[in-house]
Formats: structure tokens, C-alpha cells, sequence
């Protein structure tokens, strides 16, 4: 009995930490501060460990992590990811990354939804060599907007209707 206690406890502990790597990598999985006026609908994101702010939400339906990149001036998501939401490719030329120059496909994103937006007809660019599955959400979608960062935290707001 003693050994099943143990085992219990270490199942509760690492449960635990489990939970606490999460919260601390993803902190924003659960939108859970939605503020709403006639006028206006808000979400108040936190930053993650690494400084980024990544937050759930979807392609055409399709459950994605997007994180927000101010220094990007478009979307942009790997090759594997355009393939599973049958996005259509074009060429889309030579673009300046942070990893340097690469060849990308253009793409359009028809519905894109973050926490309580949606926002439509998207133009975004698709990295063959892009690692991970995070969607980098840049400027295409962040203009739409108004952003107010103070101290861990930043905020979206965006006009009904816009």
C-alpha cells in the first residue's frame, strides 16, 4: 500500500510539473480575460518565458498556435502546415527572414480566427524550411488591431465590425 502511495504521488507530482511547463511555455492556451463592450472586443495576453506572445486559435477551422511577430510584415507558416489546410501555392519570389534569404509560395487564408476575432482574406507566405507549427502572425493581421503592451502583458483590442 505504501509502494501505490508513493506511485500516486509521484503520478500527482509530475502531473504538477507537467502543468506548470505549460502554463509557463503557453500561457495564453486558455483565453480565458475576453472583455466585450458595444463598441469593442479585447483580449489581454501574457508573454511566455521566451518573451513571445503565442496564443490558440485557427486556419480554415483547423487548430493552430499562432505567435505574434510586430517584425513581420506578413503570415507566414511551414510548408507541412500549408499542405494539411490544402492552401493553394503559388510562387511567391525570394523574402528576407530572420534566418536569412529564402525562396516562400504565396498563399491566401480565407478565415482566420484568434480568441474571439476573426478576420478574412488573408494574404500569407508559406516557408518551406520553417520549423515547428506555430503560425507567425505579422503585421497582414496585427494592423487590424489597436496593441497596448504594458509590462507582461499586451493587449488587443479591435472595433466591432473591424
Amino acid at each position: 500500500m505504501l509502494f501505490g502511495a508513493w506511485v500516486a504521488g509521484l503520478a500527482l507530482l509530475g502531473l504538477g510539473f507537467h502543468t506548470y511547463l505549460q502554463e509557463r511555455d503557453h500561457p495564453n492556451r486558455h483565453l480565458a480575460q475576453i472583455n466585450a463592450t458595444h463598441d469593442t472586443s479585447e483580449i489581454v495576453l501574457r508573454y511566455n518565458r521566451a518573451g513571445h506572445y503565442v496564443v490558440p486559435g485557427s486556419i480554415h477551422d483547423h487548430p493552430v498556435v499562432f505567435m505574434l511577430d510586430t517584425g513581420a510584415s506578413t503570415v507566414a507558416l511551414s510548408q507541412e502546415l500549408a499542405h494539411t489546410l490544402k492552401l493553394p501555392l503559388r510562387p511567391g519570389g525570394r523574402v528576407h527572414t530572420a534566418n536569412g534569404v529564402v525562396d516562400a509560395w504565396s498563399t491566401r487564408i480565407d478565415s482566420l480566427t484568434l480568441g474571439p476575432f476573426q478576420v478574412r482574406n488573408i494574404r500569407a507566405l508559406v516557408l518551406p524550411n520553417m520549423p515547428g507549427d506555430q503560425v507567425l502572425l505579422g503585421m497582414t493581421v496585427l494592423k487590424r488591431f489597436d496593441m497596448v503592451q504594458q509590462g507582461q502583458t499586451l493587449t488587443l483590442r479591435q472595433p466591432h465590425g473591424g
